[in-house]
Protein backbone atom coordinates (compact mmCIF):
# COMPACT_ATOMS: atom_id res chain seq x y z
CA UNK A 1 0.00 0.00 0.00
CA UNK A 2 3.08 2.09 0.96
CA UNK A 3 4.44 1.60 -2.59
CA UNK A 4 1.77 2.29 -4.50
CA UNK A 5 0.57 5.68 -2.44
CA UNK A 6 4.73 6.40 -2.93
CA UNK A 7 4.70 5.90 -6.95
CA UNK A 8 1.22 7.75 -6.92
CA UNK A 9 3.21 11.17 -5.35
CA UNK A 10 6.15 10.64 -8.08
CA UNK A 11 3.73 10.55 -10.59
CA UNK A 12 1.94 13.44 -9.43
CA UNK A 13 5.25 15.40 -8.84
CA UNK A 14 6.84 14.03 -12.53
CA UNK A 15 3.52 15.88 -13.82
CA UNK A 16 3.56 19.11 -12.16
CA UNK A 17 7.33 19.54 -12.96
CA UNK A 18 6.02 18.64 -16.57
CA UNK A 19 3.52 21.78 -16.87
CA UNK A 20 5.81 24.46 -15.20
CA UNK A 21 8.42 23.34 -17.52
CA UNK A 22 6.12 23.95 -20.58
CA UNK A 23 4.76 27.09 -19.02
CA UNK A 24 7.96 28.47 -19.53
CA UNK A 25 9.26 27.62 -22.50
CA UNK A 26 6.19 29.00 -24.32
CA UNK A 27 6.72 32.17 -22.46
CA UNK A 28 10.47 31.97 -23.52
CA UNK A 29 9.34 31.58 -27.02
CA UNK A 30 6.80 34.87 -26.71
CA UNK A 31 9.73 36.73 -25.57
CA UNK A 32 12.00 35.74 -28.36
CA UNK A 33 9.44 36.75 -30.97
CA UNK A 34 8.55 40.03 -29.20
CA UNK A 35 12.55 40.36 -29.26
CA UNK A 36 12.70 39.19 -33.24
CA UNK A 37 9.79 42.15 -33.71
CA UNK A 38 11.62 44.82 -32.30
CA UNK A 39 15.27 43.46 -33.70
CA UNK A 40 13.80 44.30 -37.48
CA UNK A 41 12.22 47.44 -36.32
CA UNK A 42 15.54 48.30 -35.09
CA UNK A 43 16.98 47.35 -38.29
CA UNK A 44 14.63 49.58 -40.59
CA UNK A 45 15.11 51.88 -38.61
CA UNK A 46 19.17 51.73 -39.14
CA UNK A 47 18.25 51.88 -42.74
CA UNK A 48 16.13 54.70 -42.45
CA UNK A 49 18.65 56.75 -40.88
CA UNK A 50 21.56 55.54 -43.15
CA UNK A 51 19.63 56.94 -46.04
CA UNK A 52 18.47 60.05 -44.65
CA UNK A 53 22.16 60.37 -43.68
CA UNK A 54 23.30 59.88 -47.26
CA UNK A 55 20.77 61.92 -48.73
CA UNK A 56 21.90 64.74 -45.86
CA UNK A 57 25.50 64.32 -47.12
CA UNK A 58 24.55 65.02 -51.04
CA UNK A 59 22.47 68.14 -50.34
CA UNK A 60 25.06 69.82 -47.93
CA UNK A 61 27.24 69.40 -51.54
CA UNK A 62 24.98 70.95 -53.58
CA UNK A 63 24.40 73.81 -50.90
CA UNK A 64 28.10 73.99 -50.59
CA UNK A 65 28.35 74.08 -54.34
CA UNK A 66 25.69 77.23 -54.23
CA UNK A 67 27.83 78.83 -51.30
CA UNK A 68 30.74 78.67 -53.98
CA UNK A 69 28.65 80.12 -56.11
CA UNK A 70 27.04 82.54 -54.10
CA UNK A 71 30.82 83.92 -52.99
CA UNK A 72 32.07 84.17 -56.53
CA UNK A 73 29.16 86.25 -57.66
CA UNK A 74 29.51 88.60 -54.40
CA UNK A 75 32.91 89.28 -55.28
CA UNK A 76 32.14 90.02 -59.09
CA UNK A 77 29.53 92.83 -57.66
CA UNK A 78 31.88 93.96 -55.06
CA UNK A 79 34.41 94.36 -58.32
CA UNK A 80 31.62 95.99 -60.29
CA UNK A 81 30.87 97.99 -57.39
CA UNK A 82 34.05 99.48 -57.28
CA UNK A 83 34.38 100.55 -60.42
CA UNK A 84 31.10 101.85 -61.06
CA UNK A 85 31.75 104.45 -57.93
CA UNK A 86 34.79 105.25 -59.33
CA UNK A 87 33.44 106.05 -62.72
CA UNK A 88 31.08 107.96 -60.51
CA UNK A 89 33.57 109.95 -58.75
CA UNK A 90 35.65 110.63 -61.86
CA UNK A 91 32.01 112.13 -63.20
CA UNK A 92 31.33 114.34 -60.52
CA UNK A 93 34.82 116.07 -60.65
CA UNK A 94 32.59 118.25 -64.25
CA UNK A 95 32.47 121.95 -64.15
CA UNK A 96 29.42 123.93 -63.66
CA UNK A 97 29.86 125.18 -67.60
CA UNK A 98 29.95 121.13 -68.48
CA UNK A 99 26.91 120.67 -66.67
CA UNK A 100 24.99 122.96 -68.45
CA UNK A 101 26.38 122.09 -71.77
CA UNK A 102 25.39 118.75 -71.11
CA UNK A 103 21.69 119.70 -70.18
CA UNK A 104 21.99 121.77 -73.46
CA UNK A 105 22.56 118.83 -75.51
CA UNK A 106 19.88 116.77 -74.15
CA UNK A 107 17.59 119.71 -74.48
CA UNK A 108 18.55 119.89 -78.18
CA UNK A 109 18.24 116.05 -78.20
CA UNK A 110 14.19 116.60 -77.58
CA UNK A 111 13.35 119.33 -79.41
CA UNK A 112 15.33 117.35 -82.29
CA UNK A 113 13.33 114.11 -81.53
CA UNK A 114 9.79 116.48 -81.83
CA UNK A 115 10.98 117.99 -84.70
CA UNK A 116 11.67 114.51 -86.01
CA UNK A 117 8.32 113.10 -84.96
CA UNK A 118 6.34 115.87 -86.54
CA UNK A 119 8.24 115.70 -89.90
CA UNK A 120 7.06 111.46 -89.88
CA UNK A 121 3.17 112.26 -89.23
CA UNK A 122 3.52 115.20 -92.44
CA UNK A 123 5.16 112.11 -94.24
CA UNK A 124 1.89 109.60 -93.36
CA UNK A 125 -0.18 112.69 -94.14
CA UNK A 126 1.28 112.95 -97.58
CA UNK A 127 1.20 109.34 -98.13
CA UNK A 128 -2.17 109.17 -97.29
CA UNK A 129 -3.35 111.97 -99.24
CA UNK A 130 -1.39 110.85 -102.08
CA UNK A 131 -3.12 107.33 -102.25
CA UNK A 132 -6.51 108.81 -102.15
CA UNK A 133 -5.38 110.89 -104.79
CA UNK A 134 -4.69 107.71 -106.82
CA UNK A 135 -7.36 106.20 -105.87
CA UNK A 136 -9.96 108.59 -106.94
CA UNK A 137 -7.69 108.99 -110.30
CA UNK A 138 -8.16 105.35 -111.07
CA UNK A 139 -11.91 105.33 -110.46
CA UNK A 140 -12.40 108.68 -112.85
CA UNK A 141 -10.58 106.70 -115.91
CA UNK A 142 -12.36 103.56 -115.40
CA UNK A 143 -10.81 100.62 -117.39
CA UNK A 144 -8.36 102.30 -119.39
CA UNK A 145 -5.55 100.15 -120.24
CA UNK A 146 -1.62 100.83 -118.60
CA UNK A 147 -0.47 101.71 -121.90
CA UNK A 148 -2.64 104.49 -122.56
CA UNK A 149 -2.58 105.81 -118.74
CA UNK A 150 -0.52 105.05 -116.03
CA UNK A 151 -0.97 106.18 -112.70
CA UNK A 152 1.79 105.27 -110.06
CA UNK A 153 3.31 106.53 -106.89
CA UNK A 154 7.32 107.04 -106.71
CA UNK A 155 9.01 108.12 -103.84
CA UNK A 156 6.39 109.94 -102.43
CA UNK A 157 5.43 111.83 -105.79
CA UNK A 158 1.87 111.02 -107.75
CA UNK A 159 2.82 110.66 -111.47
CA UNK A 160 -0.02 110.20 -114.23
CA UNK A 161 1.55 109.28 -117.85
CA UNK A 162 -0.50 109.60 -120.53
CA UNK A 163 0.24 108.04 -123.88
CA UNK A 164 1.04 110.25 -126.91
CA UNK A 165 -1.97 108.34 -129.10
CA UNK A 166 -4.23 109.11 -126.87
CA UNK A 167 -3.61 113.05 -126.56
CA UNK A 168 -2.57 113.61 -130.51
CA UNK A 169 -2.02 112.74 -133.71
CA UNK A 170 1.80 111.92 -134.84
CA UNK A 171 4.06 114.88 -134.94
CA UNK A 172 0.83 117.39 -134.19
CA UNK A 173 0.20 119.24 -130.32
CA UNK A 174 -3.60 119.70 -130.94
CA UNK A 175 -4.98 118.09 -128.48
CA UNK A 176 -7.92 115.48 -129.85
CA UNK A 177 -11.52 115.93 -129.41
CA UNK A 178 -11.30 112.16 -128.15
CA UNK A 179 -8.20 112.58 -125.53
CA UNK A 180 -10.46 115.88 -123.76
CA UNK A 181 -12.85 113.02 -122.25
CA UNK A 182 -10.23 111.62 -120.30
CA UNK A 183 -8.54 115.41 -119.71
CA UNK A 184 -11.60 116.13 -118.34
CA UNK A 185 -11.70 113.28 -115.97
CA UNK A 186 -8.30 113.99 -114.80
CA UNK A 187 -9.10 117.48 -114.15
CA UNK A 188 -12.37 116.85 -112.26
CA UNK A 189 -10.60 114.75 -109.37
CA UNK A 190 -8.16 117.76 -109.60
CA UNK A 191 -10.63 119.95 -109.49
CA UNK A 192 -11.55 118.28 -105.98
CA UNK A 193 -8.59 118.91 -103.97
CA UNK A 194 -7.62 122.73 -104.82
CA UNK A 195 -4.64 122.67 -102.75
CA UNK A 196 -2.86 120.28 -105.00
CA UNK A 197 -0.26 122.06 -107.31
CA UNK A 198 1.25 120.02 -110.59
CA UNK A 199 3.60 119.88 -113.49
CA UNK A 200 2.73 118.81 -117.24
CA UNK A 201 5.84 117.94 -118.64
CA UNK A 202 5.67 116.79 -122.63
CA UNK A 203 7.88 113.95 -123.70
CA UNK A 204 9.19 113.01 -127.32
CA UNK A 205 11.25 109.78 -128.52
CA UNK A 206 14.86 110.25 -129.96
CA UNK A 207 14.00 110.79 -133.01
CA UNK A 208 14.72 114.17 -134.64
CA UNK A 209 11.30 116.40 -135.59
CA UNK A 210 11.15 119.88 -137.40
CA UNK A 211 7.97 121.37 -138.77
CA UNK A 212 6.75 124.90 -139.47
CA UNK A 213 7.50 126.95 -136.03
CA UNK A 214 8.96 123.77 -134.12
CA UNK A 215 12.29 123.22 -134.17
CA UNK A 216 13.05 120.35 -132.65
CA UNK A 217 11.87 117.90 -129.76
CA UNK A 218 11.96 120.18 -127.82
CA UNK A 219 9.79 123.07 -129.12
CA UNK A 220 7.61 119.50 -129.92
CA UNK A 221 7.57 118.56 -126.45
CA UNK A 222 6.67 121.80 -124.63
CA UNK A 223 3.76 122.70 -127.15
CA UNK A 224 2.24 119.72 -126.06
CA UNK A 225 2.43 120.34 -122.65
CA UNK A 226 1.04 124.07 -123.18
CA UNK A 227 -1.90 122.69 -125.26
CA UNK A 228 -3.03 120.38 -122.27
CA UNK A 229 -2.51 122.86 -119.73
CA UNK A 230 -4.41 125.34 -121.48
CA UNK A 231 -7.62 122.77 -121.92
CA UNK A 232 -7.16 122.22 -118.19
CA UNK A 233 -7.53 126.00 -117.24
CA UNK A 234 -9.76 127.21 -120.20
CA UNK A 235 -12.46 123.98 -120.40
CA UNK A 236 -12.52 122.30 -117.10
CA UNK A 237 -11.73 125.54 -115.01
CA UNK A 238 -8.18 124.36 -113.09
CA UNK A 239 -6.68 127.56 -111.58
CA UNK A 240 -3.95 128.20 -113.70
CA UNK A 241 -1.56 129.38 -110.71
CA UNK A 242 -1.64 126.04 -109.80
CA UNK A 243 0.00 124.24 -113.30
CA UNK A 244 2.94 124.48 -115.06
CA UNK A 245 4.07 123.34 -118.40
CA UNK A 246 7.59 122.18 -119.45
CA UNK A 247 8.98 120.15 -121.66
CA UNK A 248 11.42 117.29 -121.30
CA UNK A 249 12.11 116.38 -124.70
CA UNK A 250 13.96 113.16 -125.45
CA UNK A 251 15.95 113.58 -122.17
CA UNK A 252 13.92 111.46 -119.91
CA UNK A 253 13.34 108.21 -121.10
CA UNK A 254 11.76 105.64 -119.76
CA UNK A 255 12.05 102.66 -122.00
CA UNK A 256 14.60 101.63 -124.77
CA UNK A 257 14.34 104.05 -127.72
CA UNK A 258 15.98 100.94 -130.24
CA UNK A 259 12.53 99.93 -130.51
CA UNK A 260 8.78 101.05 -131.82
CA UNK A 261 7.57 99.65 -128.33
CA UNK A 262 10.20 101.72 -126.67
CA UNK A 263 10.06 104.92 -128.50
CA UNK A 264 5.90 104.55 -128.19
CA UNK A 265 6.26 104.52 -124.33
CA UNK A 266 8.67 107.28 -124.10
CA UNK A 267 6.15 109.52 -126.21
CA UNK A 268 4.01 110.74 -123.36
CA UNK A 269 2.25 113.35 -121.19
CA UNK A 270 3.36 113.25 -117.50
CA UNK A 271 0.88 114.83 -115.04
CA UNK A 272 3.14 116.03 -111.68
CA UNK A 273 1.72 116.33 -108.86
CA UNK A 274 4.20 118.86 -106.73
CA UNK A 275 4.90 117.97 -103.08
CA UNK A 276 4.04 120.33 -100.91
CA UNK A 277 7.05 121.28 -99.80
CA UNK A 278 5.86 124.21 -97.50
CA UNK A 279 3.89 121.95 -95.32
CA UNK A 280 7.42 120.49 -94.38
CA UNK A 281 9.53 123.74 -94.14
CA UNK A 282 6.45 125.03 -92.03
Amino acid sequence: MKVIYSGLILCCSILLFSCVSSKKFKAEQAKNAELNTSYLGIQQSLAACTDARDEATRKNGILQKENDNLKEQVAYLKENNTQALKQLQELSVISASQAESIKKSLDNIGSKDQYIQGLQAAISRRDSLNMNLVINLKGAIGNLSDDDINIKVEKGVVYIDISDKLLFKSGRYEVTPQAKTVLGKVAQVLKNQPEIEFMVEGHTDNVSYHSGVLLDNWDLSVKRATSVVRILQKEYGIDPSKMAAAGRSEYRPIADNTTAEGRAANRRTRVVILPQLDQFFQ
